[in-house]
């Protein structure tokens, strides 16, 4: 008895750790990500999957040919193994993921999506009851995790790695040097007040036949000349410069007083050397937050670069938006089932897309040469296609 009594009580021990560990199975199996569910989790593998594989895809083959169009440059200016590949390509390879960016999210879409439908996936799913609109929401989510990805690299990693590349490119590839000097400056410094530099040189930091207007009601009524100005280099806070031997022109009503000074005058003027030496793609290489500042620096000054640099910066919020306009036409497009297969929405698709380029193009142009409001110049694009992407879901299949 006791023996069997033994036996029982192992066998009922040993079918409690063999349910417990069933459970266990049974538990990790049925895990689940919160407001996800299974089609959820295959929609999105099969959407970032794509992507990220055609991305890296697409990007290697752009920087082998890239390599082999450059490598007479490369090998003619000296270009150093470690600065070509981690201070070029290391910063070239974001770049240009970033730039086209929803162009491969267009594509991903379209590919893997074509497919699901081909294999009778997508009929499957809303015959099952599920809605189109709900077959969307993975697509999206997608969307938006690549948005947030794109917006971070544009507005924080990608600036800070442009200053290298752009650099590297004016030394080993297309040899031109950053200007060291620039004639005829005039910036508007604080308001009412003009400041002019006749010659300057970034090599010492120094200006030349500077003169310091104020103006009243459109009247002048001071003016400081000097034949020099030095940029404080030394000084811990920005915007402090040298005047050597000012001359201070002080006009009222019916008189007019002059003073000249004989000593170095230190005074501290809104404008640093950055701002006589703008660069070409010098937006490029700001975070929002130096763009904001430089926006602000030149709303003040009423200078005609203003636009270059808000263009910019409402880019950087614009460009992502457009990875969920895309992926509603690539998902609308591709959705029905077709007997010749992507041929058909991928031809759509690319006219759609090179369209939506223009217009980023176009509508560039027109802030900068027409007088376009960059805001509306940078959304453009989105609104226009907004509405293609409206009427492309309200035709798609149900």
């Amino acid at each position: 008895m006791k023996l069997f009594k033994r036996k029982k009580n192992k066998t009922v021990a040993e079918g409690e750790q063999t349910k417990s560990q069933s459970s266990k199975r049974k538990r990790k199996w049925h895990f689940k990500i919160p407001f996800l569910n299974r089609l959820d989790i295959y929609l999105m593998k099969k959407f970032l999957g794509t992507y990220f594989f055609s991305i890296i895809l697409i990007i290697s083959i752009a920087v082998v040919f890239d390599y082999n169009d450059n490598i007479d440059k490369f090998t003619k200016f000296h270009a150093p193994w470690n600065q070509i590949i981690f201070v070029y390509y290391l910063n070239f390879i974001p770049f240009y993921v970033n730039l086209f960016s929803a162009l491969f999210i267009f594509l991903s879409v379209i590919f893997f999506t074509t497919k699901l439908a081909g294999n009778s996936e997508i009929i499957a799913m809303q015959a099952a009851g599920v809605k189109f609109s709900r077959i969307m929401r993975p697509y999206m989510l997608s969307a938006a995790i690549i948005a947030g990805i794109s917006f971070y690299l544009g507005s924080e990693i990608i600036p800070q790695g442009s200053v290298k590349r752009l650099a590297f490119e004016n030394q080993y590839k297309n040899k031109k040097k950053d200007p060291t000097y620039a004639d005829n400056i005039q910036l508007q410094v604080d308001t009412g007040v003009i400041a002019y530099i006749g010659h300057y040189e970034n090599s010492v930091k120094t200006g030349y036949d500077f003169s310091l207007n104020k103006f009243y009601n459109k009247k002048l009524v001071s003016q400081l000349t000097a034949s020099r100005i030095t940029y404080d280099t030394l000084n811990a806070e920005r915007y402090h410069w040298k005047i050597y031997r000012p001359t201070i022109r002080e006009l009222k009503t019916n008189t007019e007083k002059i003073q000249t000074q004989y000593t170095t005058v230190d005074s501290v003027i809104i404008m640093e050397p950055s701002d006589f030496l703008a660069t070409r793609h010098m937006e490029q290489t700001m975070t929002n937050s130096e763009l904001l500042d430089q926006i602000e620096k030149q709303r003040i000054r009423g200078t005609g670069e203003l636009a270059r640099f808000q263009i910019e910066y409402y880019k950087r919020f614009a460009d992502p938006f457009a990875s969920f306009i895309l992926a509603t036409i690539g998902l609308t497009l591709s959705a029905k089932k077709r007997k010749n297969g992507m041929g058909l929405a991928l031809g759509i698709g690319l006219a759609l897309s090179a369209a939506y380029i223009l217009f980023q193009t176009i509508s560039s142009s027109f802030s900068t040469n027409a007088g376009m409001h960059p805001m509306l110049a940078a959304w453009l694009p989105n609104i226009i296609f907004s509405f293609v992407a409206a009427y492309l879901y309200k035709k798609a299949p149900r």
